[in-house]
């Protein structure tokens, strides 16, 4: 979900192939049968609500018939839902700030995932080792840490906190590194801290790593990570099938929301994380609705970090 500026110019290429004959966003519906729909996710605990919406029938109440498409990475979501490959995907709210201002033809169209709001007991963090001299996030300035793709919200929300700790956000050095790799990266001192999420953070833990920083809480209150977006062709020309989607969405993040239990057995089908470990994770939010002043704050933030050079159009991002 989290993608880097070069994806994002791959996407661009793609949107603009696309133009040039690419698969119909919107296929025509069958008489009798139900709308043949396709997602684009990454096996992490953020989309545990649409499986499970999935198992429960939302969807199939709605006459859709889902297909969740996992992707390696985010960079292959965005240009497949603006060609129309997936009808909707999944993504950072970062990333799709940067696609926006590259005028990318997408839209936000429903919540993703929200930070759980606690101080110290999120599903992401910012960790140091435990010996380490690093004691808080303002030490971080001059310092490597490592993040899984460079330019999106891992950024933005590390710098956050360095902010809000009285440091200088602008000095941290980040290097790219895919989220299994960090804590072996920290362990060797290749990098002087890291930020993962679930079940990264397990991991870390267990290494004795040290939480200096819960970033997504500092970024903002019950901060939107990550939302379901679809494309403007879409949305103009299937306005039913995009609302009934919506729908079934809204009730899968509210049921996830309110069963944990159901929703970290659903992790297990999706996912290659031990069910020892399942159980000790910390769970996202799953508000149905986008916390719309939290993606003004992260636009706000990426424009003083340079990744943005104006404040998003949220009435232009959201459907």
């Amino acid at each position: 979900m989290r993608r880097n500026l070069a994806a994002l110019l791959f996407a661009t290429v793609m949107v603009t192939g696309a133009a040039c004959g690419s698969n119909d966003p919107a296929p025509p519906s069958t008489p009798g049968q139900p709308d043949q729909v396709k997602v684009g996710v990454i096996p992490i605990l953020d989309v545990a609500p649409i499986y499970l919406g999935k198992q429960k029938g939302f969807f199939s109440n709605r006459n859709i018939e889902l297909t969740l498409e996992q992707a390696q990475g985010g960079a292959a979501i965005v240009p497949a839902v603006a060609s129309g490959q997936y009808q909707f995907g999944f993504s950072n709210v970062v990333s799709l700030l940067l696609a926006q201002s590259r005028n990318l033809p997408l839209k936000i169209v429903c919540n993703g995932n929200n930070s759980t709001g606690e101080d110290g007991k999120d599903f992401a963090g910012l960790f140091v080792k435990a010996d380490s001299p690093i004691q808080t996030a303002k030490d971080l300035a001059g310092k490597k840490v490592a993040a899984n793709t460079l330019k999106n919200i891992v950024d933005t929300s590390v710098r956050a906190s360095v902010r809000k700790a009285g440091g200088d956000p602008a000095s941290v050095q980040f290097a790219e590194l895919p989220f299994p790799q960090q804590p072996a990266a920290l362990e060797s001192g290749q990098v002087d801290a890291i930020f993962v999420v679930e079940p990264f953070q397990q991991q870390v833990v267990a290494q004795g790593a040290r939480k200096i920083a819960s970033s997504y809480v500092d970024t903002a209150p019950n901060l939107t990570v990550a939302t379901y977006f679809a494309s403007t062709q879409l949305i103009g020309q299937n306005p039913d099938l995009v609302k009934r989607f919506v729908e079934a969405m809204k009730e899968s993040l509210a049921y996830a929301d309110s069963h944990p239990d159901e929703a970290r057995q659903i992790i297990g089908t999706y996912t290659q994380i031990p069910a020892d470990v399942i159980a000790k994770v910390t769970l996202p939010k799953w508000p149905a609705e986008v916390n719309r002043e939290s993606v003004q704050k992260l636009s706000e933030l990426a424009v003083g970090d340079g990744l943005l050079s104006k404040p998003a159009d949220l009435n232009a991002l959201f459907q």
